[in-house]
């Protein structure tokens, strides 16, 4: 597989310009190597905000699920009533920097919405506390295959991102209705990006919706395409590689790229909050 792979990217949601191909490496974090890094925009505070179940996770058993497959299944990471609470901010415009109707960018059907600094609590007391244990497998993935190292706090990745010019959050509310889907594709949205992502169901499958599974397309070298197809549960969550992982091969290790997207919904609504660790220029 050659170093830099073609992937779908998704334009910045202030253009109304079509997905291309370009090419993707993660580049030395600007500033970091100064020891001195600016400070970065506003996130929220999150000192309220308690989240057991994340201080809980079995991160052994994710690490070797996203090693596996490039994706991993959490238990569940926030409870139904928190899952109603951030369901319900997609109608108000005051919290929303950015809307996405999917079919105007033929990125499928249905509209995201990219939250607004400062972030809600919750998102960023989920981008701060997932962070550090995914910083740790980021950074065995980066050593298998000789890419930087990432900071062990979110707080530095984002002063990270603040250097190279990367100010917008990417944390975004994901709405699909009967007949909405989402193609195939890659959340990357600069130079900087971070590795893995997380996506928290907000509904419940077969009860609030029907359809509307989690897919991952994993592209390996002189093979053909593996499908991955998930259906978490409310409040659960769904780790994984944002571009693409490292797999053991004959010479050492090959990078397996990953997109992903969602199947048809057939009736109802499925709402999806991501959490996405870097930010957009």
């Amino acid at each position: 597989m050659p170093e830099h792979i073609p992937r779908l990217r998704r334009p910045s949601p202030s253009t109304t310009t079509e997905p291309t191909l370009t090419s993707y490496h993660t580049p030395h974090l600007p500033g970091l190597e100064h020891g001195r890094l600016p400070d970065a925009p506003g996130t929220g505070p999150d000192d309220t905000i308690e989240l057991p179940a994340v201080d809980a996770l079995d991160w052994p058993a994710l690490t070797a699920a996203l090693d596996a497959e490039g994706v991993a299944v959490t238990p569940p990471l926030l409870s139904p009533g928190a899952c109603e609470e951030i369901r319900a901010l997609f109608d108000r415009d005051d919290m929303f920097r950015s809307t996405v109707d999917m079919s105007r960018h033929r990125f499928g059907s249905g509209r995201y919405r990219y939250f607004a600094a400062p972030l809600p609590p919750v998102v960023t007391a989920l981008r701060r506390r997932l962070y550090p244990p995914l910083a740790r497998i980021a950074n065995q993935w980066a050593e298998r295959v000789g890419r930087p190292r990432f900071p062990q706090t979110h707080a530095e990745l984002a002063a990270a991102c603040a250097a190279a010019g990367q100010l917008r959050p990417t944390p975004l509310l994901l709405r699909y209705g009967p007949g909405d889907y989402n193609c195939l594709h890659q959340d990357v949205y600069g130079e900087l990006t971070f590795p893995l992502q997380v996506a928290v169901m907000l509904d419940r499958p077969d009860v609030d919706f029907t359809g509307g599974e989690s897919v991952f397309v994993e592209q390996r070298p002189r093979a053909q395409s593996r499908p991955v197809v998930k259906r978490p549960g409310q409040g659960q969550g769904l780790i994984f590689a944002v571009h693409d992982r490292p797999v053991p091969s004959a010479r050492g290790w090959s990078r397996f790229m990953l997109r992903h997207g969602v199947s048809a919904v057939h009736d109802g609504q499925r709402h999806v909050l991501g959490v996405i660790f870097h930010d957009a220029p």
